[in-house]
């Protein structure tokens, strides 16, 4: 920073001197104007070069700006005149928090904020954000950012897809600010008006980092929540799957899909006759076999009462007579 600075002195002060020279001969050509000779012709010549080198001197200057703005940011940058680097407070060395106490720690803090937070991430406008992280400076931190990223990923999975688009913009500030903070180990609240000033100024090669971030940003989004709700499918599938399963633990549709066609069309068209005729022509162990898969799934329910007076199902025998199931009661679950 010492060098840049040496760098700027010269400059300026060739800059200067090149005008006072360059000024000087204009007034000396307009003195002899009316002159012919030598000195009006060296005038002329030296007043082409002094213009030249004017020339070379604004180009290092313009080439000096650009150096400026591409400078990494650390305190020697970002301090000015009038502004203090004492401001900055730096972080003392703390204990790393646990998991638990991360997670208390956050949702004590969205508890007490919730509002506000909600705020900060419709807002739209650089100065809208720096003035309401002006009037609000425990929300530049850590909870925040985590707050709003948490909240991106529900409003994609809600479809809010453009409301996400939003919020991640006013995420990705957040993240900026932090990231600013932790390169100068200072206090984000020390340092957040100078990323405004930073990002308010910024040439078209620090917009296209930051706007590329966010796009970055909001494809992660897309893919958590994805992921979100495929789990949740499944979670649902998981249940649905247990409240179908038989007094054997199977289930039905498992067990529908696992039957060969033929007994299949049987159960599609609830014909009994056909399911008997059908059992008649398989082998014993066979037709067992896919009959207790029936009855533990629950698609049929064995007849504990053959010939009573309850027995009002079907049964169905195989080949060697012994009864293998009976039609289920018409308030266990079909399979259509």
């Amino acid at each position: 920073m010492e060098q840049f600075e040496k760098e700027k002195v010269e400059l300026q002060k060739g800059v200067d001197e090149c005008r006072k020279k360059l000024s000087e001969c204009q007034k000396k050509m307009k003195e002899v104007a009316l002159k012919e000779g030598t000195d009006a012709q060296k005038l002329q010549s030296d007043i082409e070069q002094l213009k030249k080198e004017e020339k070379t001197w604004k180009r290092k200057e313009d080439d000096l700006r650009k150096k400026e703005k591409n400078m990494p940011w650390n305190v020697d940058t970002l301090s000015k005149e009038g502004f203090s680097k004492s401001v900055f407070n730096v972080k003392p060395e703390n204990k790393e928090d646990t998991e638990e106490q991360k997670e208390q720690k956050h949702k004590t803090f969205v508890e007490k904020n919730v509002k506000q937070l909600k705020h900060f991430g419709m807002l739209h406008r650089w100065d809208d954000s720096q003035k309401y992280l002006s009037d609000n400076p425990h929300l530049v931190c850590e909870e925040t950012a985590n707050y709003l990223v948490i909240w991106c990923i529900d409003l994609e999975v809600e479809e809010k897809h453009a409301l996400m688009e939003q919020v991640a913009h006013q995420t990705i500030v957040m993240q900026f600010i932090l990231e600013l903070a932790k390169s100068l180990k200072v206090d984000p609240r020390a340092c957040f008006r100078q990323f405004f000033t930073k990002i308010k100024t910024a040439d078209q090669q620090y917009m296209d980092a930051f706007n590329d971030e966010l796009e970055a940003f909001k494809g992660r989004v897309r893919e958590r929540a994805k992921v979100r709700i495929e789990k949740a499918m499944k979670e649902y599938e998981e249940e649905e799957r247990k409240k179908r399963l038989g007094p054997g633990g199977l289930d039905p549709v498992d067990v529908y899909e696992s039957l060969p066609p033929e007994l299949q069309k049987c159960f599609d068209t609830k014909d009994i006759q056909m399911l008997q005729d059908t059992i008649s022509t398989m082998e014993p162990t066979e037709a067992k076999h896919y009959m207790k898969q029936c009855v533990d799934s629950g698609l049929w329910v064995p007849n504990a009462q053959v010939g009573g007076s309850e027995g009002n199902g079907t049964e169905v025998e195989g080949q060697d007579g012994e009864p293998v199931y009976e039609e289920a009661k018409k308030d266990n679950r079909e399979t259509s």
